[in-house]
């Protein structure tokens, strides 16, 4: 059911002023509109900032304004601001590369020299060969608002296609350049959405929606109807076929050409996917069923044409996942090449005729080996640390490329050699810091119900568990996503500061497979806040830290995960960050693609169980308001969130604001030509962290200072 407004006869009221922080805060005054009342199964539930999810109107726009200038002059009065954003640049200012990938006889790499908004692509003619320009983002704007969402290069190598958003929006653009001398062609997507590029012919396929009606409401308008796209090289987009659409409205459809030929279609409902192909290269062929029942997640490895198969990852009756090699012809299962193991299968990667190069995780770290067509393990790929994998192989070359990154090592590139089972370093960072000061170990708890959650705690060697060392409690728990061990300079300046950064595995997540993903959803969705208070504990109990030095972050999903924990155990925290959160677990669903989460969250007009669920934990809803005591908090979103829309970070910290929480500042900070995290720049991201870490440390009683060099 939806929810019925109320238009109601009552008057406008002003939320009153507040004081806060290291003196008096006035926060701005925020309209209350006690008229718009929602119901729900019979339940009436307020919404008085209801007006501030018109993030386009006048009023909006003068409410973010008055509310960064709030948030601006406390941030300006930390003394020590200055000297972590100069730190900070220092150590994001290294040179980074990713993996080299082979397409049409040529490796492309992007490339970055340090602090440039955006990284470069460069194209070598061999591994050692001297790198040139293909493409710098950097020139496409001005401030590097403009990003690269991806590549794709033609079967024949003449042109690349490549995507771009502007602004963080999650809208993108599709240009294809001439790879001879470095034009653009004519041709030119506008309206794509979540889209890959994948060519077949003389053209390519993408996905998107139509051009919406009005264009100001953009950002935040329910997104409908996904449909995937045939763009032929040479005519207008108004030309371009609709190859697949469903009659469902909130679904996403996209593309994958193996061989160029075999054209695969994906229809999903954000969480679980089917599969459905066709062989372009049949006179009047029709799309037919590979996986069907949306009740998986599922991808085409790729086609082995030579044996007649295709190799399926899925996850249906394999909560860990598994590969099933399909026949080619009649698109039935015919073989289980992986079978589940107690590892969580997280990738496969054809390897030339013969190869499958193979990551597993467990215990949310990566590991890789080397098996045959046939499912036959040849080596296991003795990697160089304990950290996130990321691996480049195709069917088309023997070639293989991975890097490896963990917290207290940067992405390392090597080449590896499968006939001597031997991996050679290709590339290596040099940073601003001595990492080898620095260790991660993994620890172990129970959670609220006794289930064991692991973490990893990052820090300086030697640490002294004292009960006082400022702490960062880092979650997700969400989505089937893993937080694997991986490197990101925006820590290291509160690690090296004698700080510890903690991330947990949460429940919710894929680090132990379908299982543990549904332990965290929907009616589940309390364990995952139990296993993070869980984790809070822990670290108080054993010594590291105490309330008045722990710090939560987390983002999106990892924002609601800190809303709904802070409003349940504000005893534990100094500080509190929810970035680009979901907040109003009400009305999620109402935005862009929101309703793409329903399979983790369920629907507030689900069921009137689901309702009340979803009311018992929504932050925008649990404030406690009723003089207790909350830790400071500092609200992230940016304008052009068309993911997780700024209405929710706007209604909920004008909530805060107006609740009876204690003196602490209770702060949003709204950045401009930024959306959900994606393609940011890195001055943006080096102002964005050092605001954040600033905040934490402020209100931890805590000084930063910059190491001796």
């Amino acid at each position: 059911m939806k929810p019925i407004v109320y238009i109601a006869m009552g008057s406008v009221v002003l939320a009153a002023s507040c004081t806060g922080g290291s003196g008096k805060i006035d926060y701005p005054e925020t309209m209350k509109d006690t008229t718009v009342v929602d119901e729900y199964f019979g339940t009436r539930v307020a919404d008085p900032y209801r007006w501030l999810e018109n993030d386009t109107s006048a009023s909006t726009e003068a409410w973010v304004k008055a509310e960064n200038a709030v948030t601006n002059a406390y941030l300006e009065r930390i003394p020590f601001r200055g000297a972590l954003k100069e730190r900070m640049s220092q150590l994001f200012n290294y040179e980074k590369m990713g993996i080299p990938f082979k397409r049409n006889g040529k490796y492309y790499s992007f490339r970055n020299t340090g602090l440039q908004n955006q990284s470069v692509l460069y194209v070598q003619d061999s591994l050692m060969g001297e790198p040139r320009l293909v493409l710098d983002p950097n020139k496409l704007s001005d401030d590097g608002t403009v990003a690269l969402g991806g590549i794709s290069f033609s079967p024949d190598g003449k042109y690349m296609a490549y995507a771009i958003s502007r602004s963080g929006s999650d809208w993108t653009e599709i240009y294809v350049m001439d790879l001879a001398d470095g034009s653009l062609l004519d041709d030119h997507i506008v309206w794509a959405k979540f889209t890959s590029v994948e060519w077949l012919g003389d053209g390519f396929f993408y996905s998107g929606y139509d051009a919406p009606k009005d264009a100001d409401k953009a950002y935040s308008t329910k997104n409908e109807y996904h449909k995937v796209f045939y763009h032929k090289l040479g005519t207008p987009q108004s030309s371009d076929r609709v190859e697949y659409q469903g009659k469902e409205p909130l679904m996403f459809y996209s593309a994958q050409v193996e061989d160029d030929r075999y054209v695969f279609i994906y229809p999903s409902d954000g969480q679980n996917v089917n599969i459905v192909m066709k062989d372009s290269k049949l006179p009047g062929a029709k799309y037919r069923t590979v996986v069907d029942g949306m009740d998986c997640q599922c991808s085409v490895v790729g086609v082995d044409a030579a044996r007649g198969l295709i190799y399926v990852y899925t996850n249906k009756d394999a909560a860990m996942g598994k590969l099933v090699a399909y026949d080619l012809r009649t698109l039935k299962p015919t073989k289980t090449i992986l079978p589940e193991k107690d590892e969580m299968l997280v990738g496969v990667a054809q390897s030339g005729k013969d190869n499958l190069i193979v990551e597993y995780e467990k215990d949310a770290y990566n590991r890789a080996y080397v098996y045959d067509c046939d499912g036959k393990m040849l080596n296991e790929i003795e990697l160089p640390a304990i950290g996130s994998v990321s691996i480049d192989a195709s069917a088309k070359h023997d070639e293989v490329m991975y890097a490896i990154s963990s917290f207290t090592m940067p992405g390392v590139i090597y080449a590896y050699d499968k006939a001597t089972n031997t991996s050679k370093e290709y590339w290596r960072p040099s940073l601003d810091i001595d990492l080898d000061q620095y260790v991660t170990e993994q620890v172990e708890f129970p959670s609220k119900d006794g289930t064991i959650i692991r973490m990893f705690l990052t820090h300086k060697k030697g640490l002294e568990r004292n009960g006082k060392t400022p702490t960062l409690l880092y979650g997700y728990g969400g989505f089937a996503i893993s937080l694997t061990p991986s490197f990101n300079p925006r820590n290291l300046p509160f690690i090296e500061n004698g700080g510890i950064f903690a991330s947990v595995n949460l429940r919710g997540g894929s680090e132990y497979g379908e299982e543990w993903h549904q332990a965290g959803t929907k009616m589940n969705k309390q364990n995952v806040f139990d296993d993070f208070i869980a984790a809070a504990e822990y670290l108080i109990k054993e010594g590291y830290t105490c309330p008045e030095k722990l710090a939560c972050n987390g983002a999106s999903n990892g924002g609601l995960l800190v809303g709904a924990v802070v409003n349940q155990r504000p005893d534990l925290f100094a500080a509190a960050v929810p970035q680009v959160g979901v907040m109003d677990m009400l009305r999620y669903h109402s935005f862009t693609i929101g309703w793409n989460w329903a399979g983790d969250y369920g629907r507030s007009d689900d069921s009137p169980e689901m309702f009340e669920y979803l009311r018992g934990y929504s932050p925008l809803h649990t404030i406690k308001n009723d003089g207790t005591e909350y830790p400071a908090i500092l609200v992230t979103t940016a304008d052009h969130d068309d993911r997780v829309v700024p209405a929710h970070s706007f209604k909920y910290a004008a909530t805060l604001q107006a609740s009876n929480i204690g003196d602490k500042p209770h702060l949003i900070r709204i950045d401009s030509k930024a959306g959900h995290g994606g393609g940011k720049p890195i001055a943006k991201v080096i102002d964005e962290y050092t605001d954040i870490y600033s905040f934490i440390l402020y209100n931890m009683g805590e000084k930063y200072s910059a190491p001796d060099r």
